[in-house]
């Protein structure tokens, strides 16, 4: 039976200051339409009426879900596939300088079909990973022989255990997001580095997409962050902001996505290019502009 979630408190700072900002749908897989709430505290917005974490599978059944699938379906999907390398390259490099470390011991939280466990892996670090989706986990296996754990092991490791704990666009999706970050500081070296990719409700194309901007992805994103709101969550479990980076490409994959929604399933390339390279041009003058940001935490004390 399904179970719904209505939040009468703000489910980052728990205040009573929320209201709704806007409805969309959910354009990728049930067609349903949610509400996305905002806090006036902490700034965070948040998917209104979502189902809890027994019951939200169904909304990620989609053979378009590329993150399970691994999918190379459609040219949106084959251009994510063609800059995958690079990008994984990219993450790998600055968690080598994030950290120090040529190797380490690293924990990756929502790893997917393994591409990115796979590639610190093959450069000597120690790799764990954690994926809730059965089918991404036995695409990892039968790709590169990686054994990943249902994320409830996250709360069986041993403190002071990794160099690095990653969470590529998957804090969003998280319900218990508090008991993650407080299980991840017991977790992490006290010299460690967390590295959290979210997407950016206050980016340029979010302001040009609006409720069709396709990072929004409700109701599997619970949580829709800014910096501001990012940065109050962190540091209520004791973890400050060494970095932000931004995620070049984000802007043009969102863009792209949000065309097809706002043209009723129309792709419109040119359009979604153009706003993409809006959106990058602002990020080169304040990285807080970026469609999605690297932010990379190291403990407070």
């Amino acid at each position: 039976m399904s179970v719904i979630i209505h939040q009468t408190f703000c489910p980052c700072c728990n205040s009573e200051n929320i209201n709704e900002a806007f409805v969309t749908n959910d354009f990728s897989v049930s067609k349903q339409i949610f509400a996305v709430w905002q806090c006036n505290d902490c700034c965070v917005r948040f998917t209104q009426n979502i189902p809890d974490a027994n019951s939200i599978e169904p909304y990620y059944k989609s053979a378009n879900y590329i993150s399970h699938s691994d999918t190379k379906e459609g040219l949106i999907n084959k251009i994510y596939h063609s800059v995958r390398n690079f990008t994984l390259q990219t993450k790998k490099k600055l968690i080598v300088e994030q950290t120090g470390f040529t190797n380490g011991s690293l924990l990756d939280i929502g790893a997917g079909t393994g591409a990115f466990a796979n590639i610190m892996q093959q450069s000597g670090w120690q790799v764990k990973g954690l994926e809730p989706d059965t089918t991404a986990s036995n695409i990892a296996f039968q790709k590169y022989g990686l054994r990943f754990q249902h994320p409830q092991a996250l709360f069986d490791q041993e403190p002071l255990q990794f160099d690095a704990i990653t969470l590529w666009h998957v804090l969003e999706h998280i319900h218990d997001v508090h008991g993650y970050l407080q299980c991840i500081n017991k977790i992490l070296k006290q010299n460690g580095k967390v590295f959290i990719a979210v997407p950016n409700y206050t980016s340029a194309d979010a302001a040009i997409y609006k409720e069709y901007w396709a990072a929004y992805d409700v109701p599997r994103h619970l949580y829709h962050f800014s910096p501001l709101s990012f940065k109050k969550l962190a540091e209520q479990h004791n973890f400050l902001i060494a970095a932000y980076k931004p995620m070049w490409f984000d802007s043009f994959y969102v863009s792209m996505l949000s065309e097809k929604y706002k043209n009723n399933g129309r792709n419109n390339y040119i359009m979604a290019i153009l706003n993409g390279c809006i959106s990058n041009i602002k990020t080169l003058v304040n990285v807080e502009q970026c469609s999605s940001i690297i932010y990379v935490l190291s403990k407070a004390n």
